[in-house]
């Protein structure tokens, strides 16, 4: 099969197109015949190993401390059920699937555990689309639903709203029924049309000024902005970032302590029912994709220069194979 490979870490240009074995298929395993995958800063993180604070020396055992351990990278897609192991019960072959794993889903075929994070695709979406939610979709369920329990009424804001968990993190908060206000530096007319109330420009003003307080700040940002937000908080206000850092989990403890405003950090780990959850979101129309640009297979170093470049309004997606 035609898969792309990367043997070192570095800038795009270490992903190149290269022959490999179909992966083999255990009793508990499908075969995924891949779609399409969509490039995450996720991926980003894993090409370059480029990864921040605490997390450096974790992920570098985890992904090989000089060079990838894994072979093909690629880590969400969507696609068709192929062939499917003896034991496997949850799906069968012709079902269209949707999912997110550690590797090896930039190639034609993807062998995944029956109760890995892979759930059936919603049926609206094509498989670009479908491929663009996993990363976003349920990171924002883990911290807006699960972590902050974000209740109807309340005052959300979300920091880095045009990116990709921003999106969807804009859209989730809405069907919770809080107030959203997203905060970004461009595409407002988006934020605006994926639910926000108020859209804030950061370049152009404050949104923690004027006297307007907020129960939940969601920062995706790389930056951990808690000192700043703390004061735009309500008594129980919570603080939720992506970084987790030392002094993350120092404010993050401190607060637990001492009351008012939290600030609070976790890690998103899809599964099955973050899955189902964002498919349901889909087919009851609360939730979409936005796709800034498909490429294919043979391009997807070009793909992650697009995103890299920062001007993608929306997901970047390469397309492997034709639909079938």
């Amino acid at each position: 099969m035609n898969a792309i490979h990367h043997t070192a870490y570095g800038a795009p240009h270490v992903l190149v197109l290269n022959e490999a074995p179909r992966p083999a298929r255990g009793d508990h395993d499908v075969l995924v015949a891949v779609h399409a995958s969509a490039v995450t800063h996720g991926d980003r993180r894993l090409r370059t190993a480029d990864f921040p604070g605490i997390g450096w020396l974790p992920g570098r055992l985890m992904t090989g401390l000089v060079r990838p351990r894994r072979l093909v990278p690629g880590t969400t897609y969507a696609g068709r059920v192929v062939a499917i192991g003896a034991a496997v019960t949850r799906f069968a072959a012709g079902d269209d699937v949707f999912g997110l794993g550690t590797h090896g889903a930039y190639a034609e075929y993807l062998a995944v555990p029956e109760g890995g994070a892979i759930a059936r695709k919603p049926a609206s979406l094509d498989p670009a689309e479908a491929a663009a939610l996993p990363y976003g979709a349920t990171t924002a369920l883990t911290f807006l639903r699960d972590l902050a329990g974000v209740q109807p009424g309340e005052r959300v804001a979300v920091l880095g709203a045009s990116g990709e968990v921003g999106r969807f993190a804009v859209q989730l908060a809405r069907h919770l029924g809080a107030e959203v206000t997203g905060v970004c530096s461009r595409d407002h007319d988006l934020v605006a049309e994926l639910g926000a109330q108020h859209v804030v420009d950061y370049t152009r003003e404050d949104f923690t000024a004027g006297g307007r307080r907020y129960d939940v700040v969601f920062d995706t940002s790389e930056t951990n902005q808690f000192g700043r937000c703390r004061g735009a908080l309500t008594e129980h206000g919570r603080y939720l970032t992506l970084q987790l850092s030392l002094q993350s989990l120092a404010q993050m403890a401190m607060t637990s302590v001492l009351g008012g405003p939290r600030s609070m950090c976790g890690v998103s780990v899809a599964d099955q029912e973050k899955l189902d959850a964002v498919r349901e979101l889909v087919e009851a129309g609360a939730m979409r994709s936005v796709i800034a640009g498909r490429f294919p297979l043979d391009r997807t170093a070009d793909a992650h220069a697009f995103l890299e470049a920062g001007r993608a309004r929306g997901s970047v997606v390469v397309e492997v194979v034709p639909a079938l």
